[in-house]
Parts: C-alpha cells; structure tokens; sequence
C-alpha cells in the first residue's frame, strides 16, 4: 500500500484541544458494512446502536505521568516502557548531548544511552510528572483524569486508549464487557516513514489477558473491539500467541480478521499506523469517504474528539 493513501487534509480547527464537557456527549458516527448506511449519534446511545449480544471489549491499561522535567540541563524524560520489575523504563531523554549515564537528573537515573536519544532509566519510586499528552494538543488540560478511561486499571501507557475515554459507567453498565490490557507505547502514534506502508517498522508492546477472559472473548458470537490497540490484542491471541508478552502485528489492508467483528475508534492521524488499520477493517475508499464526511459534519478529530463505529 502506497502510504500517500493514508493522507488527507483536516482544518486545524477540527484538532480536539479539550474533551467534551462530559465524555459520553461526543458524536459517534456509525457506519454499516454490510449495508453501506451512515447515521449520526450521541455516544451515549451506543447500547442501542449496537446489536444485541455484543460483547465490548475493552484495554483497561492506565496511563502514567511520564513526563519528567529537568531543571539543569533544562529538558525533560519521558518514559516509554517499563523493561524491569526494578523501576526501569525505556525512556526519551533530553538534551541527549548534555546528559551522562550514571547521573539523576529529575528524579531518574540514566543508566545507559541506547540511541536516538533513547535510554534505559530507573525510576526511585513512582512516575512523578504529567501526563504525556500528544503534540497536537496545545492547550493545557485542565484535568488530568479526563486523559485516563474510567475504567483504567493497571498503570504502564505512554499514550491513552483514547477510543475508551468516551465512556462513562452508566454507559459501560448497558454492556457486556470485558477487558484486555495492552501498554500503549509512542511508537504506535508515529507517522509512517516509509513510502510502502508494510515497510514501517512498528514498535512492539506488552500485553496481557486473563486466560478465562480469553475464553469467554474467543468464545463469543460477536466482539466489538473499543479501539485499535484492543484489535491488536486480540488478532494477536487469534493466531495463537500466549496470553501475555509482546505484540508487532501490524494491521495493514487486506488483513484477516479472526476475532474483531465491530470496531470502535476515534478519528486518527493522516499517514498512521491506526489509520491503516482501520482502513483494514472497513475498506481504504470507505474511510477516506468516512473521513470526508466527518470533516464536512465538522466532527472533532484525534485524542479528544468524537468516534466512529464500525458495525
């Protein structure tokens, strides 16, 4: 796939620079394969746009404060990825030429410089920053939880799940859920850097489902995935995988989908790996139609904005 498929122009106006005053008042687009009909909603109706007998699922990973400031040199660390059960994370740090391994800087010691201005660092005792938001949010969030889902459980993202900050427990109550749990890591927002989509090299990240929930998800009739990284986690136990370690699938067109029958996203980045794979699952001309029609209805895009249901 040619990644010039994955482009497409957004007014900077659509770029969602805070949540909705209240997380189930986004819209939700729905989009019907079988049938080709686009509607309109509120993502509180949710449970009644989807068919009876769904079971939800969702990533219940929790992101942490991983944006550390330094003082001297001025600049900060970011940790990506805990690699150690002793509070040692792959981090990005900087500035990288001004930094030394064995120094604390921050709070965090930089054991070793891995490249690229990436290192391995240990942490004294719990993440202490803020929360890393992502570039294209400018604007200062006035509360930090709105960047976590409620139903956040085990500590350890970079990055929100952001399709799951919709819901709110009244909505979760109307479904049947359950939950998977993959460490979302910064790579998987990169923009592509090869002009041949399969040749990005994506980053790998931790994950890990109870077996008996595994059971009761590989068991189902029918399986909407809240989000792209839940789709990774369950195409990647569809073909076998353990159920914990680390996933590199890579969902591109013309994929088979085992295990996701219905997907529930946010509106993602031109040129990304989201992108590709929600293009996937519905159809490359059928998302860029999507995305036009958004754009027209003036839906919000990227982390704080509206969904998209594909049934």
């Amino acid at each position: 796939m040619d990644a010039a498929e994955l482009d497409y122009d957004l007014p900077p106006e659509l770029i969602a620079q805070h949540p909705a005053e209240r997380r189930d008042a986004s819209r939700l687009l729905v989009f019907d394969r079988t049938s080709g009909d686009v509607s309109h909603h509120v993502f509180r109706e949710l449970p009644d746009v989807l068919p009876s007998g769904v079971l939800a699922v969702v990533n219940d990973t929790r992101v942490v404060p991983a944006r550390i400031p330094i003082e001297r040199p001025r600049g900060e660390v970011l940790l990506l990825e805990r690699v150690g059960e002793d509070g040692e994370w792959e981090a990005l740090a900087r500035p990288t030429r001004r930094l030394r391994a064995g120094r604390i800087y921050g709070g965090v010691e930089l054991l070793e410089h891995l490249g690229a201005g990436r290192w391995r660092v240990r942490l004294a005792g719990e993440a202490s920053g803020r929360v890393p938001l992502p570039h294209y949010i400018t604007e200062p969030l006035a509360d930090e939880s709105r960047y976590q889902t409620v139903y956040a459980r085990e500590a350890g993202s970079a990055a929100a799940p952001t399709a799951g900050l919709h819901f709110t427990p009244e909505v979760l109550a109307r479904l049947d859920v359950a939950r998977v749990t993959l460490h979302v890591g910064l790579d998987t927002f990169r923009p592509l850097l090869a002009d041949v989509v399969e040749e990005h090299a994506i980053h790998g990240e931790r994950y890990s489902v109870d077996a008996a929930e595994w059971k009761r998800i590989r068991c189902a009739r029918d399986v909407l995935a809240v989000g792209t990284t839940t789709v990774r986690v369950l195409e990647t136990l569809a073909r076998g995988a353990a159920t914990s370690g680390r996933t590199e699938l890579f969902v591109t067109p013309g994929f088979e989908f085992r295990r996701v029958d219905r997907l529930l996203t946010n509106f993602h980045l031109p040129r990304s790996t989201l992108l590709a794979l929600v293009m996937a699952f519905a159809g490359v001309e059928q998302v860029r139609h999507l995305y036009a029609l958004a754009i027209a209805e003036r839906y919000r895009f990227y982390s704080f904005g509206d969904a998209m249901l594909i049934l």
